[in-house]
């Protein structure tokens, strides 16, 4: 009798462990997909930036346009991103005649992770986001034959 009254005492406390360990549980699972969705988008990121070298470097000499490419670019990127600056797109062909031509691509995003917009809710002190930067180069399509192997000058 004595430990049925002790039982009848206790009953709002599995209320109150879980109100306390839920919080902890959803932060513990929720930090690392918030990490995973910022790798997820680096590597949407990386394919924008090798397709748009690949469109680039198969374009015949007088249709190169790096507006063009550039916008091509930024609507290939990730929605959940930012583009912070101008996206980079060089076909280096001017030099010697033996000079490797090739076409750089390159990209600098900023991932706004949620969980610091959490953490700023209880006045602390985040960065705005993760910074990611892409970039690849590419062999140019239609440059001749190289025996050097010496990377040409931008024009």
């Amino acid at each position: 009798m004595k430990y049925l009254t002790c039982l009848k005492n206790r009953k709002g406390q599995s209320i109150v462990e879980i109100s306390l360990i839920t919080p902890l549980l959803l932060l513990a699972l929720y930090v690392p997909i918030d990490f995973g969705m910022a790798m997820y988008q680096g590597h949407l990121t990386q394919n924008a930036v090798r397709e748009v070298a690949r469109i680039a470097a198969t374009q015949a000499p007088t249709a190169f346009n790096s507006n063009a490419l550039s916008t091509e670019l930024t609507s290939r990127l990730p929605k959940y991103v930012t583009v912070s600056g101008t996206p980079s797109i060089t076909k280096y062909t001017s030099g010697s005649a033996n000079c490797l031509q090739v076409v750089t691509v390159s990209v600098t995003v900023n991932y706004p992770f949620t969980w610091y917009k959490l953490a700023r809710l209880f006045r602390a002190t985040t960065a705005n986001g993760l910074t990611i930067t892409r970039s690849t180069r590419m062999w140019y399509e239609y440059q001749p034959y190289n025996s050097t192997n010496t990377l040409c000058t931008a024009p």
